[in-house]
């Protein structure tokens, strides 16, 4: 397998010798979120004793380094920055995520061939000129969850099932639907769509993001009434069981800022509790509600400054 030295020595452009970047939890909102607003950013999820990740690393540089600054790449050691693979529901390595416009867009889990990573940044690199903007699915696709975003769940779900008739595999649409049957408090519904999913499309961050939204959604049903839980926690500060229940009960209510301040004040008072059940629920509130939410990050950021105080 080759191995990189550095795309085109001192004719190479600035653009292609910065293309290649480590990252870390506290640089990941300005490298990958904010950076792909203007050009698609790989994120490289990898281990030192990654023996598969020693071969995909390399391999994926030269590729990104070949664009000349068309696409971006961030290497993050999971070893170290665990609480980042966590949000984003890494689970094996190498997993690789690709961002534009502030979204995951794309990815692969696993060691792949040259000529497919090629294709795979390639891809990303013509993403980049905006013609996609310009194709009739993603106008619809645009068009639909714009209608989801305004809680019009028939309309936004009546697009996304003509995008899916003519492409059956588009994660952005399978999500939405699944969204879409949320909204319309079909969690059963959303249930069987998950469940009829690939391996393959059920690990896309999008329908990653949608699966978490459906778990969340058969929790706060299994939990009791928002009035009995708050007045529970109000008689006791520290049950933090019914506080717990209280913020599923009120994600599921649609209150997502006030279920996060629940799970938060769990974690300032015992952050330990339960094996540390708030942290990680706040985490599956972040993939449900989008990495790139601006509740995610403010609720991100206030999550550190208790754990770091």
């Amino acid at each position: 397998m080759e191995t990189i030295i550095g795309a085109g020595g001192p004719e190479g452009s600035a653009a292609a010798a910065d293309a290649v970047k480590d990252g870390t939890q506290e640089t990941f909102a300005k490298d990958v979120i904010e950076a792909s607003m203007k050009t698609p950013v790989i994120v490289d999820f990898w281990a030192p004793w990654c023996g598969p990740c020693k071969q995909l690393g390399p391999v994926l540089e030269k590729a990104v380094r070949d664009t000349r600054g068309a696409v971006r790449m961030v290497k993050v050691n999971v070893d170290e920055n665990q609480a980042i693979a966590q949000q984003l529901r890494v689970q094996s390595i190498p997993a690789v995520y690709a961002f534009f416009q502030g979204q995951p867009i794309d990815g692969f889990v696993g060691a792949q061939q040259e000529s497919q990573i090629k294709s795979f940044v390639e891809r990303l690199a013509q993403e980049a000129g905006g013609d996609q903007g310009d194709s009739p699915i993603e106008q619809a696709l645009a068009q639909a969850e714009a209608a989801l975003e305004d809680g019009q769940h028939g309309p936004a779900s009546a697009i996304f099932g003509q995008i899916l008739q003519h492409e059956p595999d588009n994660a952005r649409a399978l999500s939405g639907s699944i969204r879409c049957r949320l909204g319309a408090d079909d969690v059963e519904g959303a249930r069987e769509l998950l469940d009829a999913l690939t391996p393959e499309l059920a690990a896309s961050p999008e329908i990653a993001s949608a699966a978490a939204a459906v778990e969340l959604a058969e929790q706060s049903m299994e939990v009791g009434e928002i009035t009995e839980l708050a007045r529970k926690v109000e008689q006791d500060e520290n049950d933090h069981q019914s506080r717990y229940d209280l913020a599923l009960a009120l994600q599921g209510a649609g209150k997502s800022e006030d279920a996060a301040d629940a799970l938060l004040e769990i974690v300032r008072r015992n952050r330990a509790w339960n094996d540390e059940a708030a942290r990680k629920q706040l985490v599956k509130f972040f993939d449900a509600w989008g990495q790139t939410d601006p509740l995610t990050q403010d609720v991100r950021g206030r999550l550190s400054s208790i754990l770091f105080s």
